[in-house]
């Protein structure tokens, strides 16, 4: 009986093992500097805007979808809302409103693609990246954007400002991951998610509005890497035309890693903060070890592929 209760312990635990041992690992390569206050500080802060995102993207992925336009929606937002401060002199925080409106739009239109056209999530999200990942560049004709936290100085508290020693996103992004938390454990929302990722047809069957649901994801979708948006466009002080490229793997990568199964309806968000977590230490680490940007490319791929690769063979042993 205690050995089983062990091997339940590790089973349910795996992913934060894992994220030990990798602490261990760096703090041993890097003679402590990896452990030290000023990089926890910083690994917060580059963890902050994606773990932000995740939070959607777990949404859905458990319905099973994707949701490819992620880093093309930071990027619009970015470029969106330092425009609106610094060309057309727009307070920041209804410019922040205002891009966060267009986050939700974008979201929504996602869903209606996948809910109402029936176009596979794949295909609907990757049209829409694309699409406003052009818009962006449209916007300035490719050129960056700054100064606007010269104008307004307050902007900065949403990456750069902290709290006891803590930086106000990470403080942002946990108050995310309990919010989605919640919505997962605590509302009928969050159990009609898991129902449709589980079998769609049985919860349209059951009385569940599937499509409004999709809507709703999708929008939650676009709400939260809206905001992963700000809070990198306040890390970084200046909006970038290539700012989300790509990030949308990096998101996908957590979520998967933290046990949300691609074929929906099975995860947990404390799994996708240990997921986070790993990913940020593991970029944090290779960095401090002066491993080159293409092979950080090459191992986040390897890891991707071994996240899904362990869902889909734990999978197939379910069927069997």
């Amino acid at each position: 009986m205690e050995n089983r209760n062990i091997k339940n312990f590790i089973k349910t635990n795996a992913i934060w093992l894992v994220f030990i041992i990798e602490v261990l690992i760096f703090s041993v390569a890097s003679k402590g500097t990896f452990i030290s206050a000023s990089n926890m500080v910083n690994i917060m802060r580059q963890i902050s805007y994606y773990g932000i995102a995740s939070i959607g993207m777990t949404f859905v992925i458990l319905i099973g979808g994707i949701d490819l336009s992620i880093g093309s929606i930071i990027t619009l937002v970015n470029m969106i809302c330092a425009y609106m401060m610094v060309n057309m002199g727009i307070n920041m925080w209804i410019a922040v409103l205002i891009s966060l409106a267009v986050s939700v739009l974008i979201g929504l239109l996602n869903g209606a693609m996948v809910a109402s056209v029936g176009m596979p999530a794949l295909i609907a999200t990757f049209a829409s990246q694309t699409v406003f990942e052009g818009l962006a560049f449209l916007i300035t004709n490719g050129r960056p954007i700054s100064g606007f936290t010269k104008i307004y100085p307050a902007f900065n508290l949403f990456a750069r400002w902290t709290v006891l020693g803590v930086p106000v996103c990470a403080l942002i992004m946990a108050g995310c991951f309990a919010i989605g938390s919640f919505i997962l454990n605590k509302t009928y929302f969050g159990r009609y998610f898991y129902a449709i990722g589980g079998n769609e047809e049985a919860s349209a069957l059951s009385g569940i509005l599937v499509n409004r649901m999709k809507y709703l994801i999708y929008a939650l979708s676009g709400l939260f890497a809206g905001l992963a948006g700000i809070v990198l466009l306040s890390r970084s002080g200046s909006a970038q035309t290539t700012v989300g490229k790509g990030l949308e793997f990096d998101v996908i990568t957590c979520v998967v890693l933290g046990g949300v199964s691609v074929n929906g309806g099975v995860g947990r968000i404390s799994g996708v903060v240990a997921g986070v977590l790993i990913i940020g230490s593991l970029t944090n680490g290779m960095i401090l070890m002066n491993v080159s940007e293409y092979t950080q490319m090459v191992v986040k791929g390897v890891v991707l592929a071994l996240a899904v690769g362990l869902d889909c063979m734990s999978n197939r042993r379910k069927t069997l």
